[in-house]
């Protein structure tokens, strides 16, 4: 019995433990120490997008792996001379330059004005960063909570099964993100991100070549689509060459991914499950008829997505060189 107090106690504490944490980041957290820094960070990152568009899945998908592990506190940023650090994981090796410099620019332009020197943590830059995208893109603005502290471990063991795998089933998906406190509708609104992503040939080669004895194209697949992917995707194709997880509107943040969805346009087998799987087509069918019922879920869900792990207070730092701990 006494276990089992122990056990309600303890679930009580964290739930009160993350509660805390929200309450204490806030949208306004740099009002006295940098006033400027959304205006900062947003003339950087707007100068990036103009000079590339990977500057926006980039970012977004830099976020979300370093949420995923460790928490929201920077840690995916921090290099490493023996090549031992987040980054270097295999799951982490193909997150584009372009986000890592995104953050790289807005860090050198708050720590520009004397007022922000040192003051602002990048985690708190690459989470308005983040934003910042998803508005360059067409996708919705949203208040940004504010108040992360930079973490100071970085390392390769940690990355292991704790981000999404592109042959994940609903129930593993639902498994990853509810460890992370985050329900099945945010995790397909989350996934909605992929409207201006990108993913490579070898991350689904075989829904086009070797699904199954039976089956050589995955038969929830689309086969014009699928005849469309060979053709990008030859089969000793360059490893670096990307393919657009939203063929229709590549470049724009939309609800476009969920209609491709219903069609079988969907690039990753853990992008298309959320409509082949029972369970979670109604939330995949709202979303592609209703662009707001979206953009709603996907503003709630990336807030709850900044709050995971997150470090306020006296823990952590303020990173001077996002690359470095101090």
């Amino acid at each position: 019995m006494e276990s089992r107090s122990a056990i309600l106690l303890s679930s009580l504490l964290f739930s009160l433990l993350l509660t805390a944490t929200s309450a204490q980041l806030s949208s306004d957290f740099y009002k006295n120490t940098c006033p400027n820094v959304e205006t900062l960070v947003s003339s950087a990152v707007t100068k990036k997008f103009q000079q590339t568009f990977v500057t926006a899945p980039a970012t977004l998908r830099l976020f979300f792996h370093d949420c995923f592990v460790r928490g929201c506190d920077a840690s995916i940023l921090i290099d490493s001379p023996t090549n031992t650090a987040e980054k270097n994981h295999p799951d982490d090796i193909s997150l584009a330059g372009d986000g890592f410099d995104t953050v790289v620019k807005a860090k050198a332009a708050v720590d520009s004005d004397p007022q922000c020197t040192n003051k602002v943590s990048c985690a708190d830059i690459l989470a308005l960063a983040t934003r910042d995208v998803v508005v360059l893109t067409g996708g919705p603005n949203y208040p940004v909570e504010l108040g992360r502290r930079d973490g100071r471990i970085s390392t390769i063991a940690s990355v292991q099964r704790h981000l999404p795998q592109p042959f994940f089933n609903l129930d593993q998906l639902n498994s990853l993100f509810g460890f992370n406190n985050l329900t099945q509708t945010d995790m397909i609104a989350l996934s909605g991100a992929h409207t201006i992503g990108v993913s490579h040939c070898s991350r689904f080669s075989n829904r086009i070549y070797k699904f199954s004895p039976k089956n050589r194209i995955d038969p929830t697949l689309n086969l014009a689509y699928a005849f469309q992917l060979r053709q990008m995707c030859p089969l000793n194709v360059d490893p670096t060459i990307a393919i657009s997880l939203d063929p229709t509107t590549p470049n724009t943040f939309d609800n476009a991914y969920y209609k491709n969805l219903q069609q079988g346009k969907g690039l990753l087998s853990s992008d298309e499950v959320l409509f082949t799987d029972a369970r979670s087509k109604s939330t995949v069918d709202l979303f592609a008829s209703n662009n707001d019922a979206f953009q709603q879920a996907f503003v709630n869900a990336i807030t709850k997505l900044g709050r995971v792990g997150v470090k306020t207070g006296n823990q952590g730092e303020i990173r001077h060189d996002c690359s470095q701990i101090n």
